[in-house]
């Protein structure tokens, strides 16, 4: 699942996110999570409500989620609750380091209610959440 901005990766911000596109780095995901024996999507969406909705539709639909919430990571509640709500577990995801970028963005309330966070590795970090919630499904 991904957040608001992210539909943009490849052409904000090249230095942070490189130049590769998010229909590209999808693809990748996709691929990536067949080879570790899943069934996946990719949803992105710029709107808070539309994130909680599909937050609320994994509970019935998935037996775990990555999550990159863009923004959102650093104040939504919203966010927050609706993970804890559903009995999956979630793994954190950041394309860059966000402890070493600006301080607003040093803290996570989405954190707390995913069982890990991966940051700062790029699109490889997606991958590292697929195999970490492999494991963790087992």
């Amino acid at each position: 699942m991904l957040g608001p901005n992210l539909n943009m990766v490849g052409i904000r911000e090249k230095g942070v996110y490189g130049t590769e596109t998010a229909d590209t780095i999808s693809e990748e995901i996709l691929l990536c999570a067949e080879k570790n024996g899943f069934e996946a999507e990719v949803y992105q969406s710029n709107h808070e409500g539309d994130l909680i909705d599909k937050i609320h539709e994994s509970l019935t639909e998935f037996d775990g989620a990555v999550i990159n919430a863009g923004a959102l990571t650093h104040y939504s509640y919203a966010l927050r609750d609706a993970i804890a709500s559903v009995n999956i577990p979630y793994v954190e995801v950041h394309m860059s380091n966000i402890h070493n970028r600006e301080e607003f963005r040093h803290h996570s309330v989405i954190a707390p209610v995913c069982v890990g966070q991966i940051a700062g590795f790029g699109k490889q970090s997606y991958f590292l959440a697929i195999s970490a919630l492999k494991d963790i499904l087992k």
